[in-house]
């Protein structure tokens, strides 16, 4: 696929996600809107997925750690094909299937029901582990916060995964540098990412999380690792959407009517652009 049908795919996921909040009227836009990119690649170029078969044994593993954005990862399963596009207006109703976190026993494609931070990791490397002691080939991919990485549980899968030597994992780190209660590094800074993965023992890049190609380069480092692969993917919170750029306010807030529909006057004429 190439890189303009990428953007348009990222795009829409971005439309939306910012259309099941406002639906909602609640949820995580921000960091939602800056993983559109990185769920773009992995679901319609990366992962071996089949939307008629959500459950194949041998298909690849994704954990949303931080389950919150799940607003993103519904838009990218629906325009996978793994359920109508329509449904994301039902997101956080009562008695809808999509729920406030991602949920594994009623949402097709989704591999772990994920949201206390810290736990989505050390279920992927399960996961992971589980893929090395059955001789399986799938591969498994998460998401996890930069903020979520101030746990001491992201820590311990982190060593769990040296250890057993998960070179079938690959974590993604969100770093958009700003969490609830703003800069993460005036919160409780986990930084340098990159240098405290490779203390633990893990293969690491770090780079634009909004550009396909190294987000392609960095999965192929991935799979030619002999240790588990961390990508340190600098984004944009609430990228592509200006009011809510670099803003920590727009974590966990849902837009007004108006200010869905300058969301979305912005969103579509990205649209209009790839389109020509």
């Amino acid at each position: 696929m190439d890189k303009n049908k990428l953007s348009f795919y990222a795009n829409e996921i971005r439309k939306g996600a910012v259309t099941a909040v406002y639906s909602a009227k609640s949820g995580h836009p921000g960091g939602s809107l800056g993983i559109a990119e990185i769920l773009t690649y992995l679901y319609f170029e990366e992962m071996n997925v089949d939307p008629k078969n959500p459950k194949m044994e041998d298909r690849d593993r994704f954990v949303l750690s931080k389950g919150h954005t799940c607003p993103a990862l519904y838009a990218t399963l629906a325009h996978r094909g793994f359920f109508p596009v329509e449904d994301l207006v039902t997101f956080r109703h009562t008695g809808a299937y999509l729920q406030g976190h991602p949920d594994m026993k009623h949402i097709p494609g989704i591999d772990m029901s994920s949201g206390s931070l810290g736990q989505g990791i050390s279920a992927a490397c399960g996961m992971a582990l589980s893929a090395k002691l059955s001789e399986k080939s799938y591969r498994v991919y998460t998401v996890l916060g930069d903020g979520e990485s101030e746990e001491g549980q992201v820590w311990e899968a982190a060593m769990f995964a040296a250890h057993y030597g998960l070179n079938n994992l690959t974590a993604f780190i969100d770093f958009n540098g700003l969490q609830i209660d703003g800069d993460v590094t005036k919160v409780m800074n986990p930084t340098p990412l990159d240098e405290k993965f490779k203390a633990f023992g893990w293969n690491v890049t770090v780079i634009d999380g909004h550009s396909f190609d190294e987000i392609a380069n960095a999965l192929e480092m991935a799979k030619k690792s002999d240790k588990p692969f961390a990508i340190i993917a600098k984004t944009v919170k609430g990228k592509g959407v200006s009011f809510m750029e670099n803003k920590a306010e727009w974590h966990g807030s849902a837009p007004n009517k108006e200010q869905y529909e300058q969301a979305m006057q912005e969103l579509e004429a990205v649209s209009v652009c790839l389109a020509k």
